[in-house]
C-alpha cells in the first residue's frame, strides 16, 4: 500500500513557514531559553551536591579513616620498640613498658576495626597476622624472664613479621586512605562545565534582548531583565561561592600533606627507636640494625625539614630540636657499646629526647589536623544555601524568559 505524502509534507510546509515567521522564532527561542535555564540550573545543583557530598566525606569518612589507617601503623611501631625496649632490663620488664605495649596492640586493634569498614581486603593480612605477632612476643617475653637466651630468637622472629608482613600492609593501608582524601579534595574542586554553561545561558539572554530590540525597536523587555538578572546571580553565586570552596580545599590540602608528612616523621621515629634498641638486644650482632637505624634517621631529618616549609610552628621546631638531641645521644650509646660497657649504653638508650621528639609530632599533627576540620568547615559554610538558591533561581530565570517573549509574541495575534 502506497502511504499519500501530501498531508505530510504540507505539515511539514507549514512549519517550517511557521519556524521562518517572527512568532515561529520567538516560539523556539523561548522553548530554548527555558530548556537552557532548567539544564544550567539542575547541572549547578548537581554540581554543588557533589562539592558538598565530597566536603562531607572530607569531614566525617576519608580524613578519619586515614587517621585510623596512620594510627595502625604508628600502634604497631610503637609496640614493636616497646618490646625491644622491655627486653633490655632483663627478666621482668617494667610495668610502663609493659603497659605501653599493651595500649598500643590495643588501640592498633581498635583503629583497625574502625578502616576494616571501609577497606577489608587491605586489612585482612593485618588481622590474621597481628595475633601471631602477640604469640610470638608472649613467648620470647616467657623465655627472657627466666632467663633462656631463646627469648632473643623470638623477639627477632616477632620483629621480623612486624617488618616483613604487618607494617608493609599497614603502609598500604594508610596510602591507600591518604588518596581517599586527595580524590574526595579534587571532587570538591572548581565546577568548570557548569560555569560555563551557565555563562552560555546568560549569553544567551542577552544575544535574545538584541533580537527583540531589533525587530521590536522596544529597548527594555522585563521578563527577560529579570531572566538575565536571575541568571547573572546564579552565575556570580556559584562562581563566587566555588572559588572560596577551592581556597578553602587548597589550604586543607596543604595541611593533609602536613599531616601526612609529619606521620611519616613519627613512624619513622618509632623504626630508628626500634632499630636502636634492638642494636642494644643484638649484643655486638647487631650492624644491620644499626645501618638501618643511620637511614631512617636520615630520612627523619628530611620528613622534619619537610614539615617546616610546610608551616612549621613551635611543635615542628621542638620536634627538630628533639631529634638532634637524639642523634648525639645515640652517638654516646654507640660509643659505650662498642667499647664493652653495656650496662652504661642501655642506660644511656632511655633518653628522654626520644620521648619529646614522639609528644612534638603527636602536637603537631593534632595541631595540622585541626587546621584541615577548620578549612573543610569553612568550605562546607561556603556551600550552604546554594542548592536550593540555584534551583531556584533556574525557575525564575526560566519563566522571566517565556514572560519577556510571551508579550511580544501576544502582538502578533
Amino acid at each position: 500500500m502506497v502511504i499519500d505524502s501530501q498531508p505530510r509534507q504540507a505539515l511539514l510546509r507549514r512549519f517550517t513557514g511557521l519556524a521562518r515567521s517572527t512568532p515561529g522564532r520567538l516560539t523556539v527561542i523561548a522553548v530554548v531559553l527555558v530548556l537552557a535555564a532548567l539544564a544550567s540550573g539542575w547541572l549547578t545543583t548537581w554540581s554543588v551536591n557533589r562539592q558538598e557530598r565530597a566536603l562531607e566525606d572530607l569531614a566525617t569518612r576519608s580524613e578519619p579513616l586515614s587517621h585510623a589507617a596512620q594510627e595502625v601503623n604508628r600502634a604497631l611501631q610503637d609496640a614493636d620498640a616497646t618490646a625491644a625496649s622491655a627486653f633490655l632490663s632483663g627478666g621482668l620488664e617494667p610495668a610502663q613498658l609493659r603497659q605501653r605495649y599493651e595500649a598500643d596492640i590495643a588501640q592498633a586493634q581498635a583503629a583497625l576495626s574502625v578502616a576494616t569498614a571501609s577497606s577489608p581486603d587491605l586489612t585482612a593480612t593485618l588481622a590474621a597476622q597481628l595475633p601471631v605477632y602477640t604469640g610470638l612476643i608472649e613467648t620470647a617475653r616467657t623465655n627472657n624472664r627466666q632467663g633462656f637466651p631463646v627469648g632473643a630468637a623470638y623477639l627477632r622472629e616477632a620483629s621480623g613479621l612486624m617488618r616483613t608482613q604487618l607494617l608493609p600492609a599497614a603502609r598500604e593501608l594508610y596510602r591507600a586512605e591518604t588518596d581517599r582524601v586527595a580524590r574526595a579534595q579534587d571532587e570538591a574542586g572548581f565546577p568548570v562545565v557548569p560555569v560555563l554553561v551557565a555563562l552560555a545561558f546568560v549569553v544567551a539572554l542577552v544575544l535574545t534582548q538584541r533580537y527583540l530590540t531589533r525587530k521590536t525597536n522596544r529597548l527594555l523587555n522585563v521578563g527577560l531583565l529579570v531572566a538575565t538578572g536571575a541568571a547573572v546571580l546564579s552565575l556570580l553565586w556559584v562562581t563566587t561561592v566555588s572559588v572560596l570552596v577551592m581556597r578553602d580545599v587548597g589550604d586543607s590540602r596543604t595541611a593533609s600533606q602536613k599531616v601526612d608528612v609529619l606521620a611519616q616523621a613519627r613512624i619513622a621515629t618509632l623504626t630508628a627507636r626500634g632499630e636502636e634498641t634492638l642494636t642494644l638486644v643484638a649484643r655486638g650482632a647487631g650492624q644491620t640494625y644499626e645501618k638501618n637505624f643511620a637511614e631512617v634517621s636520615q630520612r627523619l631529618e628530611g620528613l622534619l625539614e619537610d614539615a617546616r616549609r610546610l608551616e612549621g610552628g613551635e611543635a615542628v621546631d621542638s620536634a627538630v630540636r628533639n631529634f638532634r638531641e637524639w642523634q648525639q645521644v645515640h652517638q654516646r650509646v654507640r660509643e659505650a657499646d662498642d667499647s664493652g660497657q653495656y650496662a652504661e649504653a642501655v642506660a644511656l638508650v632511655a633518653t628522654p629526647y626520644f620521648d619529646s621528639l614522639d609528644e612534638d609530632l603527636v602536637r603537631a599533627i593534632g595541631q595540622a589536623r585541626q587546621d584541615f576540620s577548620d578549612e573543610v568547615a569553612v568550605a562546607r559554610a561556603s556551600l550552604a544555601g546554594t542548592a536550593v538558591g540555584v534551583p531556584v533561581l533556574a525557575v525564575i530565570a526560566a519563566a522571566g524568559a517565556v514572560m519577556g517573549l510571551w508579550q511580544r509574541l501576544k502582538e502578533y495575534r
